[in-house]
């Protein structure tokens, strides 16, 4: 008996059958890269950027070039930037003949600690320097390697402001020293805290200012998802209701995670015609699975904290959270006590903003978190 693949995935990436749309970004990126400019995405977390470079990369490989990715989010200093980036090489290629072989060989130059770990037999590589500037000098050697493989390297650094965070001060003068002498190497540097991005690369006096194309990523067009969800769930015989669909993009607001996590619930309760009261059934599973961890929350932050974030919730698009009209009808307090309770909510990355030419909008970072909060207060 022939077995359905669920084709709405909720982690990594498979190939571009399981993709959805992004077909303007893809095309600008390729453009880049083809051009020799070094590109900077930004996007909120989980709307799918390290899916779109995986995508990308599928395209490029096909074309011949060597693509690399190293996320950088679990690095808090110079020497762990270090080793992500040795290990991102080494897992890249295969370790017993061409590149692969020779970048074993020349690690040995530096002699790692190369471990495999007991569980899931991944490979760990270390660096037991006894000087800082040892690091320095790994990392340039590590990409100048690359660089005069005689081939086209495309290599993207996710979550890249992280780098910003380093105790050493000077990462991104030395990364930014090493990339203008690379010659085969294109970047993509992409990052989901949007304000430490753009003060990286938009501010006159950081090393990465004006170096690349600026280019965000915003929530696929709706009815791109509805075309990609009615597919997917014809491709196995099934049909799904026009309406059902439209609850599911309206109800995740097109969020790339949230509306695959619905959209994968939906596909594996096996119904031959999914009904918009189907949808709903598996919008209240995940709300129930998930409120042990957002009961939490209320206790985690102060009780304006608290208010303005289930004041923004039930709003769920807000533009003047410090208005007194908004502030009056949630009780959220004064303006001077909400304008410090927004800051710290969107460090805690428990709301974010959204911006246009016109206005500053501001949402709750985690949909089912919005409307678990709508639901239940």
């Amino acid at each position: 008996m022939k077995i359905d693949i669920n084709p709405f995935l909720t982690n990594g990436y498979i190939s571009k059958q399981y993709f959805c749309d992004r077909e303007y970004e893809l095309s600008v990126l390729s453009k880049n890269v083809k051009n020799d400019i070094n590109t900077t995405l930004i996007s909120a977390r989980r709307l799918g950027k390290s899916a779109l470079i995986y995508r990308l990369f599928e395209d490029l490989e096909y074309r011949g070039y060597a693509c690399i990715y190293v996320d950088i989010y679990a690095c808090s200093h110079l020497k762990d930037f270090t080793e992500t980036l040795a290990l991102s090489i080494f897992n890249s290629f295969p370790q017993k003949r061409g590149i692969g072989q020779r970048f074993l060989d020349y690690l040995k130059h530096f002699r790692p600690v190369i471990t495999y770990d007991s569980l899931n037999g991944q490979p760990e590589i270390h660096f037991e320097f006894s000087q800082p500037k040892e690091y320095e000098h790994t990392l340039r050697n590590l990409l100048h390697f690359l660089d005069n493989q005689n081939m086209e390297v495309v290599l993207a650094i996710d979550e890249f402001q992280e780098v910003a965070r380093f105790p050493e001060k000077n990462v991104e003068a030395l990364l930014r020293t090493i990339i203008q002498t690379l010659k085969h190497t294109q970047f993509i540097f992409s990052g989901s805290k949007k304000h430490l991005m753009l003060d990286m690369f938009n501010t006159a006096n950081r090393p990465f200012f004006s170096s690349t194309q600026m280019m965000g990523l915003a929530e696929i067009p709706s009815e791109k998802y509805k075309a990609f969800i009615r597919e997917k769930f014809a491709e196995s015989k099934r049909n799904i209701d026009d309406e059902a669909i439209d609850f599911i993009l309206s109800w995740t607001l097109s969020h790339t995670y949230y509306t695959q996590i619905i959209c994968n619930g939906v596909f594996a309760m096996g119904k031959k015609n999914t009904t918009i009261e189907q949808v709903k059934q598996v919008c209240e599973e995940q709300l129930f699975l998930q409120q042990i961890t957002f009961m939490q929350y209320r206790r985690l932050l102060s009780p304006i904290q608290w208010q303005l974030l289930l004041a923004i919730a039930k709003e769920e698009f807000v533009i003047e959270p410090q208005a007194h009209g908004f502030l009056h009808k949630n009780k959220v307090g004064a303006a001077s006590s909400a304008q410090k309770a927004l800051s710290a909510l969107l460090d805690k990355e428990m709301i974010f903003s959204i911006e246009t030419t016109e206005k500053t909008a501001y949402r709750v970072y985690n949909v089912f978190l919005m409307r678990w909060l709508q639901r239940t207060f």
